[in-house]
């Protein structure tokens, strides 16, 4: 910095040539006494060392030589005076640049240091160099260190000591030395002077490293230019771009003081591949715990597969985080969904493998399979080339045979379908889809990835896909799922939100909206709590399809105090290479429902909130908990709350046990289901034999099994009117439909009972 330079300011004085009439005998102010009329002073025209100069014949104590211009003090710049002096004859003393303090109002500042170090005279005819560097900071080596009152001020130099000598003084320089305070002014470092060219091709990694060991806790600057980047590279200070870097594929940049987005995106610019980078950092180092995006939008111009950044991962011991801004997917054929279709043998015995897979290698991993026999969300977790066999996320429920299929690889936003991956959080993330991408897919394996406090909007096929058992233990906690297809009826949506293979998912207080199905789930252990899903359409008599599908029989779930909005629950065994029940394994069972707001309106009458859908035969439910729910119906009644979808099979009602149906809420449901079932039976002729009616309101129309009581409301009497006090005996499963109970007398009677009936029995 130079700012005579750079804002055109004239510094250095007059020479003493031009006169002294500028020149003061005291401070310097406008009216002091100049030495133009002194006695004791004249130029000397031809000094030997100096040319033209002012000889001085000292007659005070202090004898002070200033410029009576105002020089600029200026905040960041330095100054500084000096001057060549020589002791000509008589009394030596001392010499020392000095300085009036002038502030805004023209006024002397007081309390400063105004005179610079002080150089004896020892000898005559040596020419001695005085000098004083002056400034508002307060740095090693200025002189004169004068803060922010002074704007402007009078130098010179003052002769002080013994009188009568002569001196001779070359003309005072003033001069801008802020450029040798540029080190301590600034806290940064140029990897230009370490050696970095910036020609895109001289590899610069060893300036950049010099450059960082140089800083020294201050930053790194890397100008204009594109710096080519081999190896591996970790930069311990803080960095900032106006350039670029260009490094291969697989060599990893650590800003390991400055590792967020914003950096990475100037530091490739491009923040699809700055996004690239800084999760290969973020996978790559141990240092990196969270990926902060910084509130910034990040615009992707294709899927970001964590398989191509980081070949090698397989976990870290650390949780990693991606968290506090958005990433938009922009249209582009790189979010083309791929598709193929081939020929391959199933045999349940190996249930995860497909087998003798017609041109294999270009089913890409992650592709969803499709075709007879194949449940909902079932994904190629792994191939063999050699072998011509696809390892599969779920068994196929259609049997052994050879048949045809169609896959389909959809592409995600963030992909890990080639990595192992756990304890990955997204947290405060809005994924903006935007109909051109899909939005997470999990790894193969890994465990305890979870998303908080995120937006998932628009997806185009898919928002969170598990290929795997990488869903273990997922949380998803206060998230936004927005579909890409509000506005279709429900018939036509194909979106799903979330797929789970695993066991311990926990889907907490979110909110899905208008999706084909908000989660197809198997595995155990789930808590599905707090969330909102609602599917329903502004068509009159609606089709409403499945918001949730459990997908394994003994699913040991809950699903507690949620919000279910023109979407049922449905529960099938579609993931099973034995769908028919075979008396080694659990039927339908472990599932709790409580507390849940179930609402549908506009909607045709044979929908349900529960539907089992058994995909073989010789199935039935064994441990169902449905209590202290609200079922209600909204413009037009529903007939029943639950059914069974018997398109493939029907359950055996023969084998129900422990089912409870009780405290629920009922409105504009017409069949009330419980179980047990309260019943009132009013006999009005006498007979020894009373057949009640085929009873409606068992859940799923199950067969009348048990009775727990009898309880008489009239007296019983005979056909006299007398009263009779005996008790009948029960027969269950009577009629066609084994869903009517008989009362037994020992005699003609007739009155009113309660009877309490259940479709199932005790363990």
């Amino acid at each position: 910095m130079n700012i005579a330079i750079t804002n055109g300011l004239l510094l250095m004085p007059p020479a003493f040539r031009g006169g002294l009439a500028t020149w003061s005998r005291t401070d310097g102010t406008p009216g002091s006494p100049t030495w133009g009329t002194a006695d004791n002073a004249a130029l000397v025209p031809a000094d030997q060392d100096f040319g033209t100069c002012l000889e001085v014949m000292k007659q005070q104590t202090t004898t002070s030589i200033r410029f009576m211009g105002e020089t600029p003090i200026i905040p960041g710049v330095y100054l500084r005076v000096s001057a060549r002096i020589k002791a000509v004859a008589g009394a030596l003393c001392s010499a020392r640049i000095a300085g009036w303090a002038g502030s805004g109002s023209r006024a002397r500042v007081t309390g400063l240091v105004d005179v610079g170090p002080t150089v004896p005279l020892t000898t005559y005819g040596d020419v001695v160099e005085i000098s004083a560097i002056v400034g508002i900071g307060s740095r090693r080596g200025v002189d004169m260190a004068w803060g922010t009152g002074p704007v402007y001020g009078h130098f010179g130099l003052d002769l002080v000591g013994a009188n009568g000598g002569a001196f001779r003084i070359e003309s005072i320089r003033i001069e801008d030395v802020t450029s040798a305070f540029i080190p301590s002014l600034i806290d940064w470092v140029d990897v230009r002077d370490f050696g970095a060219r910036g020609d895109g091709v001289t590899n610069d990694r060893a300036a950049f490293i010099a450059a960082d060991q140089a800083a020294n806790g201050g930053s790194i600057l890397v100008p204009e230019g594109t710096f080519f980047i081999s190896g591996d590279l970790g930069i311990s200070s803080p960095i900032r771009f106006r350039g670029t870097i260009r490094t291969p594929d697989s060599t990893r940049v650590s800003f390991l003081q400055s590792f967020d987005f914003p950096t990475y995106a100037d530091a490739f610019g491009s923040e699809t591949l700055g996004m690239k980078k800084a999760l290969q950092a973020l996978f790559g180092y141990t240092d990196h715990v969270s990926l902060d995006l910084c509130g910034r939008r990040v615009d992707l111009d294709e899927p970001l597969v964590v398989g191509a950044l980081a070949p090698d991962l397989t976990g870290f011991s650390n949780r990693r985080v991606i968290c506090n801004g958005s990433i938009s997917a922009k249209a582009g054929l790189a979010w083309d969904t791929g598709r193929w279709t081939s020929t391959g043998t199933y045999d349940p015995a190996q249930p995860l493998r497909l087998a003798n897979v017609a041109n294999v290698a270009a089913i890409e991993v992650g592709s969803r399979v499709i075709g007879p026999g194949v449940g909902r969300e079932v994904y190629v977790n792994a191939r063999d080339i050699a072998a011509r066999t696809l390892t599969l996320s779920q068994p196929l429920h259609g049997g052994a045979g050879t048949r045809g299929y169609s896959f389909e690889r959809y592409r995600y936003m963030f992909d890990f379908s080639g990595v192992e991956v756990s304890r990955l959080n997204f947290v405060d993330l809005d994924l903006n889809c935007e109909g051109v991408a899909s939005g997470i897919m999990l790894p193969p394996k890994g465990e305890m990835i979870a998303l908080r406090d995120c937006y998932l909007t628009k997806p185009r096929d898919r928002g969170i896909t598990s290929i795997g058992r990488g869903c273990q233990d997922m949380l998803v906690d206060r998230c936004q799922f927005l579909s890409n297809e509000m506005d279709l009826p429900a018939q036509q949506r194909t979106t799903v939100a979330i797929n789970v293979n695993a066991n311990d998912v926990k889907m907490r207080d979110n909110r899905f909206v208008r999706f084909a199905h908000f989660m197809v789930a198997n595995g155990g252990g789930h808590i599905i709590s707090g969330n909102h899903w609602f599917q329903g359409d502004g068509s009159g008599d609606g089709l409403r399809y499945a918001g949730l599908v459990l997908t394994r029989p003994n699913v040991q779930t809950t699903i507690n105090g949620n919000y279910i909005d023109n979407a049922s629950i449905e529960w099938t065994n579609e993931h099973s290479e034995q769908p028919n029940f075979t008396g080694n394994e659990y039927s339908f069972g472990g599932l709790t429902i409580n507390g849940n707001t179930c609402l549908c309106s506009n909607t045709a009458p044979w929908f349900t909130w529960l539907t089992i859908k058994p995909y073989g035969t010789g199935h039935f439910i064994h441990g169902l908990t449905v209590t202290s729910n609200v079922f209600k119906a909204l413009y037009g009644d529903v007939d029943r709350i639950e059914r069974v979808d018997t398109s493939v099979a029907d359950l055996n009602y023969n084998n129900m046990r422990n089912l409870q149906f009780e405290g629920n809420t009922f409105n504009g449901v017409k069949s009330y289901v419980s179980n047990p079932l309260m019943l009132q039976h009013n006999q009005t002729s006498t007979s020894t034999s009373w057949t009640l009616p085929v009873i409606e309101g068992l859940p799923f129309k199950g067969w009348a099994k048990s009775v727990q009581s009898v309880i008489a409301e009239t007296a019983i009497t005979n056909a006299a009117g007398a009263r009779v006090d005996t008790a009948p005996w029960v027969q269950t499963e009577i009629g066609t439909t084994k869903r009517q109970l008989r009362l037994n007398w020992p005699s003609a009677v007739r009155g009113r009972v309660t009877v309490y009936a259940r479709m199932d029995r005790p363990q």
